[in-house]
């Protein structure tokens, strides 16, 4: 009898995380990314990288080839291979390997390998984290229906960039640093954001009047999109309860069964 576990039970616990051997094979992934992760970060500080750079180049190819076995596995495994290997996490899986290949022809590819934190995404079901899933589906939808509204403010909003940009233009000149409208623009953008880099200032009455009226135009445009998003927020919220479905008012899931009084995501009474 062998004692390497079948191909399937393999599969299951490389793509699922609903067993303790599953949940474990995920958790060891998590601490190889951050582990791989603090490898390049270290590297990168000077006096580090001076004192242990062939530990820290020894320590990166160690981890490039576990990670490597890994991607071999999960394509070997899967039942769909061109399927996972032009899925989202198929490509952040590979792109998590390349760099260091790459680095072997390439000078200063190695530092990409922090593209490797995307591979969180793919552990964090490990936590638990269902319930802020859920929630995120309610802000996608409330960011989906302020699409609409948000693009005409966006094209408001370019649009005072261009007229003020090209007023400093023809107000203050090249002599005050506004030597291009493009350059005037990226002021107004500064300026009704209220960053003030202080790069470009004006100097005449009349520009320091209209960057005034700017500063102030930004405080109350700033808190447009804020309003947008917060009523269609209220909107899904209020959908939600209207369709008369259970809500957990712990975990907020929404899946529940009518007759359900325990919820079945977290355990809490309904």
């Amino acid at each position: 009898m062998s004692l390497l576990p079948s191909k399937s039970r393999l599969a299951h616990i490389v793509f699922e995380s609903d067993d303790r051997a599953s949940k474990t094979f995920d958790l060891s992934v998590l601490l190889l990314i951050l582990g791989s992760l603090a490898v390049v970060i270290l590297d990168y500080e000077p006096s580090l990288n001076k004192k242990y750079h062939y530990e820290f180049y020894v320590l990166e190819w160690i981890f490039t080839g576990l990670f490597t076995l890994e991607y071999l596995l999960r394509i070997w495994l899967s039942k769909r291979k061109l399927g996972y290997f032009f899925s989202f996490y198929g490509m952040v899986d590979l792109l998590a390997i390349i760099p260091t290949y790459l680095s072997l022809f390439l000078i200063n590819t190695q530092f990409l390998v922090v593209i490797r934190a995307l591979r969180l995404l793919r552990v964090v079901r490990i936590f638990k984290l269902s319930r802020y899933l859920r929630e995120a589906e309610t802000l996608k939808t409330a960011l989906r229906n302020s699409r609409t509204k948000i693009q005409l403010f966006v094209g408001t909003v370019l649009t005072i960039v261009l007229i003020t940009g090209t007023l400093m233009f023809v107000i203050e000149g090249p002599e005050s640093g506004y030597t291009s409208i493009g350059v005037s623009m990226y002021w107004a953008i500064v300026t009704l954001t209220t960053v003030g880099y202080g790069d470009i200032t004006p100097i005449t009455p009349l520009g320091k009047f209209l960057s005034s009226v700017i500063m102030l135009l930004g405080y109350a445009i700033i808190a447009v999109p804020t309003g947008i998003v917060s009523s269609e927020l209220t909107a899904v919220q209020g959908t939600i309860q209207s369709s008369g479905k259970k809500v957990c008012p712990t975990c907020k899931s929404r899946h529940l069964d009518d007759d359900a009084n325990y919820c079945k995501y977290c355990g809490e009474a309904l």
